[in-house]
């Protein structure tokens, strides 16, 4: 049963061409059968019934997850299929999907009915085959990159591959960079140039800088953010620090990293000197507008006691349309826009849209005919653009854009196959996942400009206090990008395998934490990340795996005991 599961699981995906492949691929399984054999070995016949069932059917649910995510759920996947996901999960119902848990479903209830016509029962010669199978299926999972696709729905379960906290210094410079900068990226004539402007601060869902046409897309879904974009600075490096939206608004409003392998939960308890609070100080009004609903992922963690007058969400704001996930976007740009009308200036509103999250689901049609997934997630993109025009218009219609400072940006990218197995945007840490578009705006002050740079979302609060001239917070890590010096921007992501990795340059590496594998690409000579280069660059490799397993591990010590 666990061997057609781990065929329907990897059918259709390219495996290493070794000896080790097979049994690399399936020694977990045989592990498992072994296990399960030990444990009924005592039981009564009903409790065994019983147990098989059980198994069979967490087994049969494995299999469209996988198929889907190219990973069997993992606990941070357990944690987010929580109900906000229920259109997602609805949507991923294919008859393929269906056909493969049909397939271990029927070997289930049939393979026990044959084999025991056939009297057999595993003596001292099968359990001495199992067992040097799983030793060489170990060994050769060290040998071939499977991706983490020899993992079952059991071996899964297992606690991704973690770093030991350490103590540290979390103020030490991790991502100090070698690469000389350039004097046209240096922004410092804009310090203060933006005193006394309203703030708004939006954070764009699952938007992707290579989807857009500011950063090369083939297509402009987003018109009204390109037309922004026209005099305004445009960073064209920009990175998430984790490709999933809870820790991303962390990161923007505390302007400190988050960590590795650790609970939503536990940053409610993390010092921040949060974005709103400092601007509270200052004397503006503060609110956020979520399109989504607070409890997904224990955003509560994130934004409570953090410096808002006003939050509100999908249940407090209501809308037109309503799915597990959200509401529509004008709802809640007419929302924001009263919350404005009732109030004075200055103000300070956070803007979080669900438009661009999986599945895509749209209102109406949109402008790009659907053949592919992306093109329809393209429609959802161009759905919420529009809304953003709405509030665009609102604002200028009220005489308030040219006194307002806009932020733009992706929370984090989205994925559609451009590398085996990624999908959506938690699973990997490549372009497509973690490269955002980033957009400062100050409507009538003629700032176009390209900026080249590397920079991080982690950036977002010291950036915007140094436009505004307000000081800044030594508890904060991202440091301005109004500054001349380049830096690297750091990232991870635990929702299957644990990746770490960084941006430094031209340079973008990547390390695999539980096997050790190392992945270095030129981006600018080989943007797709397709050659990799790390056999030539060993001196490189060592440095940056060095320098990212101490970051990682010093943010889990300091965010684990609260500091």
């Amino acid at each position: 049963m666990l061997i057609v599961a781990k065929a329907a699981m990897v059918a259709g995906h390219p495996l290493p061409v070794s000896a080790w492949t097979p049994v690399a691929l399936i020694w977990q399984d045989v592990l498992a059968a072994v296990v399960f054999a030990v444990v009924v070995a005592p039981l009564p016949s009903s409790a065994t019934r019983a147990l098989y069932l059980v198994l069979v059917t967490l087994v049969a649910i494995e299999v469209p997850v996988a198929r889907t995510m190219s990973s069997p759920l993992t606990w941070p996947m357990i944690r987010a299929a929580r109900g906000a996901l229920l259109d997602s999960i609805r949507h991923e119902m294919t008859m393929a999907n269906a056909i493969g848990c049909g397939s271990v479903v029927g070997t289930a209830v049939i393979a026990p009915w044959w084999l025991s016509r056939l009297t057999l029962w595993p003596g001292k010669q099968t359990i001495t085959a199992a067992a040097v199978l799983i030793g060489i299926g170990w060994i050769g999972a060290d040998r071939v990159d499977l991706g983490g696709r020899e993992r079952n729905a059991f071996g899964a379960l297992w606690p991704v591959a973690s770093l030991p906290p350490v103590a540290g210094d979390d103020r030490h410079d991790w991502r100090r960079s070698d690469v000389p900068a350039d004097p046209a990226d240096d922004l410092g004539q804009l310090r203060g140039a933006a005193r006394g402007r309203n703030v708004v601060l939006i954070l764009l869902e699952s938007t992707a800088a290579q989807n857009l046409k500011m950063f090369g897309g083939d297509r402009d879904p987003m018109p009204n953010l390109t037309a922004l974009a026209q005099d305004a600075v445009v960073f064209r490096n920009a990175y998430a620090v984790y490709p999933e939206s809870i820790k991303e608004l962390f990161a923007a409003l505390c302007a400190r990293d988050p960590a590795y392998d650790t609970a939503p939960e536990l940053y409610a308890n993390v010092p921040c000197a949060a974005l709103p609070q400092m601007l509270k100080a200052a004397g503006y009004r503060t609110a956020l507008f979520h399109s989504g609903r607070f409890a997904y992922l224990g955003m509560e963690s994130v934004i409570e006691h953090r410096g808002y007058d006003v939050l509100e969400d999908a249940g407090a704001i209501g809308g037109n349309v309503n799915s597990s996930f959200g509401v529509d976007e004008p709802a809640t740009v007419g929302r924001i826009l009263g919350w404005i009308d009732r109030g004075r200036e200055p103000f300070f509103v956070t803007y979080l849209p669900v438009a661009g999250h999986h599945p895509y689901s749209t209102q109406a049609p949109g402008p790009f005919p659907v053949t592919t997934e992306r093109d329809q997630y393209l429609n959802a993109l161009h759905e919420g653009d529009a809304a953003l025009g709405e509030l665009f218009a609102g604002l200028r219609a009220r005489g308030l854009d040219r006194r307002t400072l806009f932020v733009i940006f992706g929370d984090h990218g989205e994925a559609f196959g451009q590398h085996d197995g990624n999908f959506a945007h938690t699973l990997y840490i490549y372009e497509e996942n973690v490269h955002v578009p980033y957009v400062i705006a100050m409507p009538g002050a003629g700032r176009g400009q390209i900026v080249h740079k590397t920079v991080s979302v982690v950036d977002t609060a010291p950036t915007i206090l140094d436009l505004l001239g307000v000081a800044g917070d030594s508890r904060q890590q991202g440091v301005s990008m109004l500054g001349p010096d380049p830096l690297m921007s750091l990232f991870f992501t635990d929702y299957s395998l644990g990746w770490l990795g960084l941006r430094d340059g031209c340079w973008k590496y990547l390390y695999e934490i539980a096997s050790k594998r190392s992945r270095l690409f030129d981006l600018c000579a080989d943007p797709g990340e397709i050659l990799d280069r790390s056999a030539a660059e060993r001196d490189r490799l060592t440095a940056y795996r060095d320098r990212l397993e101490r970051w990682s591990a010093e943010r889990r010590s300091a965010i684990i005991s609260g500091r």
